[in-house]
Order: C-alpha cells, then structure tokens, then sequence
C-alpha cells in the first residue's frame, strides 16, 4: 500500500496544478479504484491501523461509480472555475485493476473533465505490477506514476513485503527500469520513500537517487500520541536527525532531484508555498473517493482511529460542495487558526504548519495538538539553515569544454537576417557553433563532478585527447543534440549514473576518430548507448569494457564479448546501429534510441522502430525536406545547418499533429507521424524556428527578464509570457510564408489565419515596450517581413 505522495504540486508543474483551490473549493483528488493489495506493508495506513473500513468496501471502483465521480468532479471544477484539478488514481494498489481497467478509467475522466478544466492524473503505486502493456496505457492517457521504494534491498524489505514474507524489491526496480526509458518517461513522478530509523539515511538516498527520480518524497511513519513513533533511548529527535542527514548530503551534492519535503522548509521559509500536506501553511484542498462512492477526508485519518476519514457522503447523494463545507475539512483550510495554542504561538509555525494532521491526534483533544513529530521537526527546520541551492560547478581551464573563438557573441548583421525569418548560411552557421560552445561550456562546468568518478575521469582524459588529435569528430560527436541536453541533465542532478555517460560520449569520439582506447561504458537498462552510433542491448550489465581501435570495437561484460564494426554490413546480435539518412552534403538522424531524447514535456517519445517503420519515416522526412526546398528556399539553408536530428514521437491519443523542440536539445525536432510529407514539411519549418531563435537567445537577450506581464495570444487558450509570444510569432511568421507559396484555397486560407496571428502578436510586442533594443530591431525585422507581403 502506497502513500499519496503526488497531491501537491511540483516544482515545475504550475500548468497542471497551478495554485491551490479558491475558498469553498476542492481541487485535488484520491480516486481508490482498488480497495485490496498484492502487498502486506506492516507499517500501511489502510491495513495495519485502526480504521478498518476496507473491509467493507467493493474490490475494484465499478464503472458506474468512476462516471459518477467524473461528473462530480467536473461539475465541481465548472462550478468554481477551476483551472486545473488533480486526480490521483489509488489503492489499495490501483495496478490490479490492469490494463484495460485502467485505460477504462482513465478515458472516463479524461472525457468529462478535459473539456472543463485541466486534468492533472496521477498514480501512486508500489509498482510490482507495472508491464510495458501497463506503461502504454499511463503514457497514452497522461498518467504519472509514483513508486513506492523505502532504498536499497535490506531497507525496502524490513516493511515492504509480500503475504508470504517474500521480497518486493526486485520488483519494484523492474517497475523503474521501465519508467526511466525513454518511451516511458514521461509517465515517471518520483520515489515515495517512508523514513525507518533502522535504515541509514544517506544509504536509503544514493538508493533511491540511483534509480534517476524527478522526485524524491519522505514521509513520516505515520504515528500519533496515542500510538507513537519507535525512538530510540537518549534521542530527542532522531527523525528530525535522519533527515537532516539526508539534507546535508543533498546540499554537498548540489541538491541533484527535488525532494518534496525539503523543499518545502525551505520554500516556506522564504515565505512561499508549501508542495506537500505534510509541512506548511497552505490551506488543504483535498477529497478521496472510495470504491463505494463514499467522501472521505485524507487518506492518512485511517491511523487516528476507526472511522476517522468518514464523512456520511456519497457522490450518489451529496455534491463535492458538501464535502468542502465538512466541519473537519474546514479546519485544515483555516491556516494558522485551525492549529493549536502551541502551535500558534511558535516561531517556526509558517514552515512547520503544525505538521501533518493526521501525526497531531490525541484522545481526549482530538487533532488540537501539535504533531507528535513536533520535536523533529522543529529541530530540522532549525538545522536546515538558508535555502538549499545548486552548487556552482568550477570551469576547468581546457579540454573539449574551450568555446570556439567568437562563438559566444551574435553579429548584429546576423540578428537582423534571422529577424527576417530564414536566414542564410552564415547566419545559420553561427548559431550552429553557439550551440557547440555552449555544450562545450557546459562539459568544462562539470568536469570537476567528473573527476571525481573514476568511469567519468578517465573518459574526460580521452575526450581531451581526442579534442587535440580528432577535432573534427569531437565536434561532430559533441554537436548531437542529446549530448547537450544530457549536459543540462548532468547539471541539473550530477548523479555517478548520468555524469557516466561522458564514457559512452567519449567511446563514440573514439571509435568515429579510429583511436584507440579502452573506456568502462555504464549500461542503462541494459543498454549501451553510444551517440550518434547505436545502442548494444547487454541483457543484465551494468556496465561494459569497451575496447577501439582503427577496426571497430569490442564490448566485454564478464567473459563475454561483442565485437562490432559499424562500418560493415553484417551486424553482431543485439548491435542497431543509428538510423542515418544521407542529405546533400550532410545527413540527418531519426533518433530512436538515445536515452537523453525524453525532454518533449508531455509528448512520448516512440520505442525503437522497426527497420521499415525506419524506413517510412527516413523517406517521408526526405520528401518534406525536398518540398521545403522547392516552396520555401529561404527556409533551406536553416533547416540544413541547424536539424540534426528527428525524434519519433507517438500519436496523439486524439488524433492531433503534434511537434516540439527543446532549448536544451538544440538541433532536434520532435514530431508525431504525420499524414503526408506537406504536413510534414510545415511542422519542420515551424519546429527549426524555434531552434533558430533558441540559438539566439543563447547569447543574445530580447526579452526584459523583469517584465513578468502575459499577452493573449489567438493560438493558445491560456495568457503567454513575452518571450513565449515571440517564439510562437517567430514561428508563425515561417509557417504563413510556406503557406503563401502554397496554391490553392485552402493554402490562402492557412495564410490568412497565420500572416493574421504574426501580425496581431507583432503589434502587441512592439506596443508593450518588454523587449530589449536587440528585441525590438529583431521584431522589426519579422514586421518588415509580414509589410512586404501585404
């Protein structure tokens, strides 16, 4: 049985949580559509406390009664005007209702609530079940999933067991693996981890740190005065202790993954908002539906005493109205005036908030105390200090991170023809090498983390080597787009797992170079993945000897070994070599397996495609880029210097064309199956804009970053800040000149419609006075463009 750890909002995810509800609202939800466990946690809520009310209520959630809460939710939210909701799918454990329960459930809420508000869905899981039949359905439907994992293999198996005293944990891994890929990513929330004294804290974090979380979310035991937490003699707060632990690990780390709960304190400390019940201020805005129909109050009530959650409501019967006007859901929106005298009157209220409500419970005094962790608590918050921020990483003085002289500046004859909304190959070219100096740079950032790890150090020597001997390659190889990108993931969580994967970036340096050199390569999920070459599947490694020379390479994992020559026709077992078009002058990848290529937000990438399905694609992005050619010239010359690369994604559930680029994935265009190669065409065009005007704001500032104002745009529902408007403008502004070359009606009415968007949005940027003078001159330019057309 897990926990819900996911019904706060994320750092990051305001569009699908936003703020909390207004007064007299609800906007999150714990859905239990399965009321039984394939478990026996000994330290669960829902089983092993007082309340024992599971016992009475249906196995699974009846359809009737999912529709039933659909509706009551989305009434709700129509009601109040919510701009986002939160439904977080639970248990029991919600993964044994299958398959197709599952994606039965998932339509059902999506089909009432998308058309009203925005469904923020959600899981929380212990994960034993989770297949890639599973993992569809939650990437198809929008669904992120938690997973419960108390650390490594002693840790999660003190509680974490099944019936039969039989272990959860080589499970529980499997259920990461296949999130952490690729295609599955985008459906990976983070790690619920409950605290156990027994278990040493810093082990229990690189535990679950290794297993490459968004997020990391400690709980608390679940204890109150009547039942108190375990402690051992002579400790006043050893909860408070174990975290602290943890923080100052995560701090020396350069604070590598969000974790919920710290961040948090410090959040509140700096006087903002709380993302977790568990600590904070914020009003509580929260109702579970049980497999019944039945309204209870949060799910952590059952450890109080039997019957605590209950309210006497029912989506039958009652509106979520009555719910919010319970008399105890009440007091945990009243803030400051629902806590106790003690708790009122101490000066770490606003970041402590009285601790969790269900830890404050006493018989006698109900809920009117602090929390029985008020000592850890107040101990930690103390300790924890000033904000917890990303350590700066020093710059090493040379190697592959040494910018390209003139690289870091942008010619102002070059900003103004890329204002005009092509570009010609120089221009084209200086954003390329902005590119490459800003990955570059960001190598040279990391290269202390790295020497720091063995794998990693001795792959930075090679690089460095081959920089001096190979220019060329380095170059090349460094200009992937997921090199970069894996660049900003190292910065973001410097973790042994992904600063490794500079082995496998110098392993393809050297073997495209014909060097020679032997590199320990980490394997992810039973992959070797070697950019811009292929991936080797090693069912079972963690790692693998890769020895080069002039002839190809060899992979040794024990007393196995592969040997591989990417240059020849025939191909060991288990080697898939890049998927490369050839180009005039050039080639172009369609990238399917780089496991750095899941930075399209909520658009999934695709599994590895078949050879034809390869081959469908390569032919189809061949004739799309011959139509730019022939309708759109100007265009040409960016799409040449600037794509590197086309990311398969999977088809929208709702038949929509959907594509995307990344700031951080500079080069590569994400794009669903299109239905022709015209469709196709424009999707590039409109995606290379934004890589082009990404390469512009690498160096060069258009937006005044204090100006926080939003404009109303006719091609988004939702307000959009001034750097988003010129992107989509800029974007625009491409998309209305290949229709304008198109014949035919319906080609002019596309041009209409978007020549009619650029132009209104050019107006209200040039109107606002946001932009810097490089930003006006800029718009300007695209000003003329659309001038010259009329």
């Amino acid at each position: 049985m897990s926990r819900p750890s996911v019904l706060r909002s994320d750092p990051g995810a305001t569009a699908a949580s936003g703020t909390s509800a207004p007064a007299g609202a609800l906007s999150q939800y714990v859905i239990k559509i399965v009321s039984r466990c394939d478990l026996s946690c000994d330290h669960c809520y829902v089983y092993e406390h007082p309340d024992q009310s599971w016992r009475r209520q249906p196995r699974t959630m009846a359809p009737a009664t999912v529709a039933a809460a659909a509706r009551r939710i989305a009434e709700h939210a129509s009601t109040h005007r919510l701009a986002a909701v939160r439904v977080v799918l639970h248990g029991g454990e919600p993964l044994l209702a299958g398959a197709a329960g599952l994606a039965a459930i998932a339509a059902e809420l999506r089909r009432q609530l998308d058309p009203v508000t925005h469904l923020d869905l959600r899981m929380q899981s212990n994960g034993v079940l989770l297949t890639e039949e599973i993992a569809e359905v939650l990437v198809g439907y929008g669904v992120k999933v938690g997973i419960s994992l108390d650390g490594d293999r002693a840790a999660n198996d003190r509680h974490r067991r099944y019936a039969n005293g039989a272990s959860s944990h080589t499970s529980v891994l499997r259920a990461l693996a296949l999130l952490r890929r690729p295609e599955y990513r985008p459906a990976y929330a983070g790690i619920l981890c409950t605290v156990d004294l027994a278990n040493d804290p810093i082990e229990v974090y690189q535990a679950l740190l290794a297993e490459d979380p968004p997020h990391i979310d400690f709980l608390l035991p679940h204890a109150n005065w009547d039942r108190p937490p375990p402690r051992p003699d002579g400790v006043a707060t050893p909860y408070g202790d174990w975290l602290l632990a943890v923080h100052r690990r995560w701090t020396a780390d350069g604070c590598p993954v969000p974790i919920r709960m710290l961040d948090s304190l410090h959040s509140t400390a700096a006087g903002g908002t709380s993302r977790t019940e568990a600590v904070g201020l914020d009003a509580a805005d929260l109702a579970v539906i049980e497999t019944d129909g039945s309204y209870e109050q949060v799910d952590s009530l059952k450890s109080a005493f039997d019957g605590a959650p209950a309210t006497g409501l029912d989506i039958f019967a009652d509106r979520i109205d009555d719910v919010a006007a319970h008399p105890m859901i009440a007091v945990r929106q009243a803030g400051l005036a629902g806590l106790s005298s003690t708790c009122q009157s101490c000066p770490v209220v606003r970041q402590c908030g009285g601790g969790l409500f269900a830890h404050r419970y006493r018989t006698g005094s109900g809920f009117d105390n602090p929390s029985v962790y008020c000592r850890d608590l107040t101990h930690l918050i103390r300790s924890m200090g000033a904000p917890a921020v990303p350590s700066p990483r020093a710059a090493a003085p040379d190697g592959p991170g040494r910018a390209d002289a003139g690289a870091d500046a942008l010619d102002p004859t070059v900003l103004d023809d890329l204002g005009t909304g092509h570009g010609n190959d120089d221009s084209v070219d200086q954003l390329a090498a902005i590119h490459l100096a800003k990955t570059r740079a960001l190598l040279v950032a990391l290269s202390p983390a790295m020497a720091e790890l063995p794998v990693a150090a001795a792959a930075w020597a090679v690089l460095v080597g081959l920089d001096v001997a190979a220019p060329e390659v380095v170059r090349d190889v460094l200009g992937h787009p997921f090199v970069r990108r894996w660049a900003h993931r190292c910065q973001d969580r410097p973790t042994p797992v992904h600063l490794g994967h500079v082995a496998a970036v110098a392993a393809a340096a050297a073997i495209r170079a014909g060097a020679t050199a032997e590199l320990v390569v980490p394997v992810r999920d039973g992959v070797l993945s070697l950019p811009t070459l292929g991936t080797l599947t090693l069912p079972g490694a963690d790692a693998a000897m890769v020895s080069v020379d002039a002839d190809g390479f060899r992979v040794r994992v024990n007393d196995d070994v592969v040997t591989v020559r990417p240059d020849s026709a025939q191909h060991p077992p288990g080697w898939r070599p890049a998927r490369r078009m050839s180009l005039e002058g050039s080639s172009l990848l369609i990238e399917d397996a780089d496991p750095y290529r899941d930075c399209y937000q909520d658009l999934a990438v695709t599994p590895r495609l078949t050879a034809a399905e390869a081959v469908g694609w390569a032919r189809q992005v061949g004739r799309a880029l011959q139509r730019i050619d022939a309708e759109a010239p100007g265009y040409a010359p960016g799409m040449r210097a600037v794509l590197r690369a086309v990311v398969p994604l999977r088809p929208d559930r709702g038949g929509r064309q959907r594509s995307a680029a990344a700031a951080t994935a500079f080069g590569a265009v994400a794009v669903t199956p299109a239905p022709d190669d015209a469709a196709l065409a424009v999707l590039l065009v409109h995606e290379v804009q934004h890589l082009k005007l990404n390469g512009v704001l690498d160096v060069c500032e258009l937006v005044d970053r204090r100006d926080t104002r939003r404009l109303v745009v006719p091609w988004r529902d939702d307000p959009r800040p001034v750097d988003g408007v010129l992107h989509g403008t800029y974007a625009h502004l491409a998309v209305a000149d290949v229709w304008r070359r198109r014949p035919g009606a319906a080609a002019g009415a596309h041009f209409r419609r978007y020549r009619g968007w650029t132009d209104g949005a050019l107006d209200a940027l040039l109107g606002l006075g946001a932009l810097t003078a490089a930003g006006e001159r800029f718009a300007r330019r695209m000003r003329a463009t659309v001038d010259r057309w009329a």
